[in-house]
């Protein structure tokens, strides 16, 4: 048993990143609903739906797209604990001025949000990885699905908590509870950098402590810059159109320049190794794109025409958002056992295979929520409502989806990228959550997308969730409502069909994956 157990430093890594969700996942739970109930509050318009949708998808996007430029900054300077430090002190305050419901303090709070997140994701994840002493050790994979679980941990608590001050008591309450996660996730990595030991200091302590600028040290050179970041990234987000092209190019020439650095590795088994995680990067991308639905159009599907009644008390859609990390909770620890079983067994199944298998989970996620406005929606008054038991099965998929995908994908990382390069490699492997993030704000517009052609009724004719006969019958705005749901039925089934063909595509290619992993399992 003593080979099974997890390293003392897990725990601590584990409840720092568990406090750091429960700030990030408090506020976004929040985030849609204030965009569309608050600041942008005519959703029907779909000029103030799209500024909603870009404000939020460029949000995501610049939050997984700035750990690249963290990764970078602690491999050459500051090392992994300095950047987490300096990353969630930078988010504390982005959560606080939250509170201040304005529109300037909105994009403001974002750019905190970003440059902290930048500091912080990539540079945690690889003090987890640098626990283990050993690419093979069979903990590896259970460890980081234990680190996952405290990700979720704090993303199932922080809807239930921060969604439920924000919806009842204002939004302010919310967002400000979020800033209070994250200070004790602070609080928490201060105090127990100790059981650590030397993983995660800066490479050379002294270098980054001399005069380099005016008589300032890099280090405080590095912290200033951070600061100066924040309006720039303030910019970006209230000018979200720069970000949908320009985290796209940037991706672009991030994978560029690592596939270019793959052939200075030194041997064809480092290169082969650095492809694999560049290809996979892209089946990745992906699945986030149709994963982070979950905070976008189906936050909205769920507020729009779920059935949210139970016993005469309407469950708050925010607390929706509490379903998947629900389902982690409950099961990630029976994931973990299960890889480590079949790995013990000599029968887990490779990386590749348990992405494609993660790829149509999410798929049939998607075509069940389809299904369930298609052929069980029912009309109470006015409103057009789906059972609530498709949404929880939804999220039930894409949670076994994820579970088969995310940890694996991080602990592949560790075990592939070079030493040298691995929290910079890190920030690119998070650039495609960043580019997922893009690609689900435009997915998301496709589902408010109004066809002007059309009559009233047509689009929900053409999905065939009613017939001619029944327009008659139905007042206007029941129509409407079923048209707005028409436009949910049809992109979720196109979604699911095309997250299980690229499940299917990376099977076939999953030879070859495998051979370029050099035994790597």
């Amino acid at each position: 048993m003593s080979k099974l157990r997890q390293p003392k430093g897990l725990m601590m890594l584990f409840f720092s990143e568990m406090w750091e969700r429960f700030s990030f996942y408090g506020m976004r739970a929040l985030l849609t609903l204030y965009l569309t109930m608050e600041l942008f509050k005519d959703m029907q318009d779909p000029e103030k739906s799209a500024h909603a949708f870009g404000i939020y998808a460029a949000y995501g996007a610049l939050v997984y797209a700035t750990p690249y430029l963290g990764g970078i900054i602690a491999d050459k300077i500051l090392g992994f604990k300095r950047s987490t430090m300096l990353g969630a002190a930078l988010m504390a305050i982005g959560h606080f001025t939250m509170a201040i419901e304005t529109e300037p303090f909105l994009y403001i709070s974002l750019a905190f949000l970003i440059a902290g997140n930048g500091m912080f994701k990539p540079n945690i994840s690889s003090m987890v990885g640098g626990l283990y002493d050993s690419e093979t050790d069979p903990r590896r994979d259970g460890g980081f699905t234990i680190f996952y679980m405290g990700i979720n941990l704090g993303a199932f608590l922080a809807p239930l908590a921060c969604g439920y001050l924000g919806e009842t008591y204002g939004w302010s309450y919310g967002f400000g509870l979020a800033g209070i996660g994250m200070l004790a996730g602070l609080i928490t990595f201060q105090r127990g950098q100790g059981v650590l030991g030397t993983n995660g200091d800066p490479s050379d302590l002294e270098k980054i402590q001399k005069p380099f600028m005016l008589g300032i040290s890099l280090e405080k050179v590095v912290y200033i810059g951070a600061f100066l970041s924040v309006a720039i990234f303030a910019m970006m987000i209230q000018y979200y159109h720069i970000v949908e092209i320009g985290i796209p190019f940037f991706a672009g020439m991030v994978m560029l320049i690592l596939f270019v650095q793959s052939f200075r590795l030194g041997s064809d088994e480092a290169k082969h190794k650095m492809w694999v995680i560049l290809i996979l990067l892209v089946f990745t991308t992906f699945f986030w794109a149709f994963f982070e639905q979950a905070g976008s159009s189906m936050t909205l599907f769920t507020n729009e025409v779920i059935d949210r009644n139970i016993m005469d008390w309407e469950v708050p859609t925010s607390w929706f958002q509490s379903v998947n990390a629900v389902f982690i909770v409950m099961f990630a620890n029976l994931f973990s056992m299960m890889w480590i079983g079949l790995a013990l067994r000599k029968k887990e199944p490779r990386t590749a295979i348990k992405m494609a298998i993660g790829l149509g989970l999410l798929g049939v996620g998607f075509l069940i929520m389809s299904f369930g406005g298609s052929h069980f929606l029912f009309i109470e008054g006015n409103n057009v409502l789906v059972p609530i038991a498709f949404i929880i099965l939804g999220y039930l998929l894409h949670t076994f989806g994820e579970l088969c995908l995310s940890p694996v994908g991080l602990s592949m990382v560790t075990k592939l990228a070079p030493k040298h390069m691995m929290a910079n490699v890190f920030g690119a492997w998070f650039l495609s959550s960043a580019l997922g993030h893009v690609f689900a704000g435009f997915v998301a517009g496709m589902t408010k997308a109004v066809d002007t052609s059309l009559e009233k009724g047509q689009a929900a004719i053409n999905q065939g969730l009613i017939t001619t006969d029944d327009l008659s019958g139905m007042s206007s705005e029941v129509i409407t409502k079923m048209d707005n749901l028409a436009g949910y039925v049809d992109i979720f089934w196109q979604i699911g069909i095309f997250a299980i063909i690229l499940g299917g595509i990376l099977v076939l290619i999953s030879p070859i994956i495998k051979k370029w992993m050099h035994g790597i399992h």
